[in-house]
């Protein structure tokens, strides 16, 4: 392989720059959003709804059982859509969410608090 040129350089540092960005905006606006309910005089994890969304099944309230190495973006976009990925009948095998007991919501841990 011959010698990298300056253009190349400077898109693989843009590039790292925007893959870096990408990887830290969630909690950027979570700390931004947490940052706007304290000054308002909400509770930060919540902004007064007494609950949040499970962490484990993202509020839907069931999880799906996959193997280690069956993670699949395409798969996800056809059965979300209601198709079937590949032409063939795929069944999701899914379990309810023991974190939240299938509510896909649970009681917010700083203001639900019990005295």
């Amino acid at each position: 392989m011959e010698g990298i040129t300056e253009s190349e350089l400077a898109g693989f540092g843009v590039g790292t720059l925007l893959l870096c960005a990408t990887i830290a905006a969630p909690k950027i606006d979570a700390l931004i959003s947490a940052s706007q309910r304290s000054s308002l005089g909400m509770c930060k994890r919540c902004g007064d709804l007494r609950i949040i969304a499970c962490s484990r099944c993202k509020g839907v309230g069931s999880v799906r059982v996959v193997g280690p190495f069956s993670y699949s973006p395409v798969d996800d976009i056809y059965q979300l859509l209601g198709g079937a990925a590949g032409g063939s009948a795929t069944k999701v095998r899914s379990i309810s969410c023991a974190n939240c007991q299938a509510k896909g919501h649970m009681c917010c841990p700083i203001c639900s608090k019990v005295p």
